[in-house]
């Protein structure tokens, strides 16, 4: 009984010793992780790859865009939502104040956030050059009023994919060539 006793002794010694001696190693590098999250309940999720997205428009021609109001082709972009669950929804609409609701369904409206063009408020301003903003619009064409929800959408059980699509327009202003870029935030509103 006693030898138990001497070996148990023994190996905490040796665990002692051990941790002494660690401690007297030479440091490597160091860092550090900074960690943060939300935590919050909503009926669905928003897939990782519509958070930061890059919508190309490729090479427009200037002969596409001569008057004010000429359009060139339309770009479409997804927001794709995941883990919708079987939820009561509800989300009244800012436009006509009308109540779009489901028992079963959760129902969302996104509001797009961007600087308007001056010339011509509906459309998203552009950086680079002047002449042309960007159109956004809804899968059924309406236009998107920036900073404003959007009509309310139902999104099914499981999974889901909704559609907009931007597209160069003609504004009033004198119209030059050149590389251009916009950035438009998206908010998600469920009530």
């Amino acid at each position: 009984m006693k030898s138990h006793t001497v070996k148990a002794l023994g190996g905490l010694l040796l665990a002692f010793v051990g941790g002494v001696h660690a401690a007297d190693d030479v440091e490597g590098m160091n860092g550090m992780l900074n960690i943060s999250g939300a935590m919050h309940e909503t009926p669905c999720s928003l897939e990782m790859t519509s958070l930061h997205q890059t919508i190309d428009l490729g090479a427009v021609s200037t002969s596409r865009l001569q008057r004010p109001g000429d359009q060139a082709t339309p770009v479409a972009f997804q927001l794709r939502f995941t883990d919708c669950h079987r939820t009561a929804g509800s989300i009244r609409n800012e436009r006509t104040g009308n109540l779009t609701w489901s028992a079963f369904q959760p129902v969302l409206s996104v509001a797009f956030l961007a600087p308007a063009d001056a010339d011509d408020p509906r459309l998203v301003k552009v950086q680079g050059i002047t002449g042309m903003g960007l159109r956004l619009t809804d899968a059924l064409g309406r236009d998107v009023q920036l900073g404003s929800r959007g009509e309310p959408l139902f999104l099914p059980l499981g999974g889901n994919t909704q559609t907009w699509h931007v597209q160069p327009t003609r504004t009033p202003a004198p119209l030059s060539s050149g590389a251009f870029r916009a950035v438009v935030d998206f908010r998600l509103n469920y009530e």
